[in-house]
């Protein structure tokens, strides 16, 4: 599955968390489901699930580290997934995604910015 947005205002920051959870779902897929090019189904629910959080976050530019979140998007199910998926890519991504994996390593000193009450 191609990362791309749907919504040509949404740029930078989201784009480029799109582009790193892709990487490690399709990391993950290939070496845990043995997908040779694409991802399985199951890794795809769970990128167009990812991709869809994203789109909807609240903060979208200023948005923080998942894990330093005030607001959690991601269903328990889904939350689990994703979560084994990024403790086993993780430290894969250095070496095939540095650039990615650098980023978001300084996205973790990110401030979680406070989400406004309507």
């Amino acid at each position: 599955m191609k990362v791309k947005s749907e919504h040509s205002s949404v740029t930078g920051r989201i784009e480029r968390e799109k582009r790193t959870v892709d990487a490690m779902i399709r990391i993950y897929c290939s070496n845990q489901h043995n997908s040779p090019a694409n991802s399985c189904e199951q890794c795809n629910r769970l990128l167009e699930y990812a991709i869809n959080r994203l789109d909807n976050c609240p903060f979208q530019e200023r948005k923080p580290a998942c894990n330093h979140c005030q607001v959690h998007c991601y269903s328990n199910s889904m939350k689990s997934e994703i979560q084994r998926v990024m403790r086993y890519s993780g430290p894969r991504m250095l070496l095939r995604h540095p650039y990615l994996s650098l980023r978001h390593f300084f996205d973790t000193f990110r401030k979680a910015p406070t989400l406004k009450k309507n």
